[in-house]
């Protein structure tokens, strides 16, 4: 596709930042709305890319993703600046860890709406125009907490569970319109939440490597769809 636009959400840092560059580097003339709350953080992203790659396009859009105005707002921004939207990459998302009987309701609300509510409402706001057009595509950020459960994840793997079920949802929706879904499972990437966490960085992947998967899956054929994908630690899982 000739210039796509790629919108990604939590674009400010790790995955989203590394899926951000790739696509600059890799795709001549690609032009990225690049969404999340921090605009500073952002704005570093967004002069990065403009470095990378010949016909490069950037543009920053503050959003909390989980609010609908909000992502109303943003979604009429970024038609006014580019246009259609191609590529959707659901990114967005956030961490928390406690025991189920020791999770505060407001936590867990809060890790529901930052990984599984911004991902349906940022979707729901730019399917119609793909719809139209009869093209796009919609990657979710799930993960391994989205396929296996386990102690002290309530909340996120709650959230994640949930944010692979609205990717089936919308595949079996979507599949005669044109529209690829993809939902992406890593296992423990690098991010700064790794920062200071003790994991040797051998047991964790690399931003980089998840983000080429992304533009990977996405350069395939037309008549092509990857549907789910598991990438986990060489290593093993931490």
């Amino acid at each position: 596709m000739s210039k796509p636009v790629v919108l990604i959400t939590g674009a400010s840092q790790g995955i989203g930042a590394a899926i951000a560059k790739v696509f600059a580097k890799k795709v001549r003339g690609v032009r990225l709305a690049l969404v999340a709350r921090n605009a500073k953080n952002l704005g570093a992203t967004a002069r990065a890319c403009t470095n990378l790659g010949e016909g490069v396009k950037t543009e920053i859009f503050a959003c909390d993703v989980s609010d609908e105005v909000s992502v109303d707002a943003m979604a009429a921004a970024v038609a006014k600046r580019f246009g259609a939207v191609d590529v959707l990459i659901n990114n967005a998302g956030k961490f928390a860890g406690a025991p189920f009987a020791e999770t505060p309701v407001a936590d867990f609300d809060r890790i529901v709406a930052a990984n599984l509510r911004s991902a349906f409402l940022v979707t729901r706001a730019l399917l119609p125009a793909m719809v139209q057009r009869r093209s796009g595509d919609v990657f979710f950020m799930s993960s391994i907490a989205g396929l296996e459960a386990y102690p002290n994840g309530a909340a996120y793997c709650a959230a994640k569970f949930g944010v692979t079920g609205l990717a089936k949802v919308l595949r079996a929706e979507t599949k005669k319109s044109g529209i690829r879904v993809c939902c992406v499972h890593p296992g423990a990437t690098w991010s700064p939440s790794w920062s200071g966490s003790g994991v040797p960085p051998e047991r964790i992947m690399p931003a980089e490597d998840v983000a080429r998967a992304f533009l990977d899956i996405y350069r395939l054929g037309r008549r092509t769809v990857v549907e789910e994908i598991v990438l986990r630690p060489a290593l093993g899982d931490v």
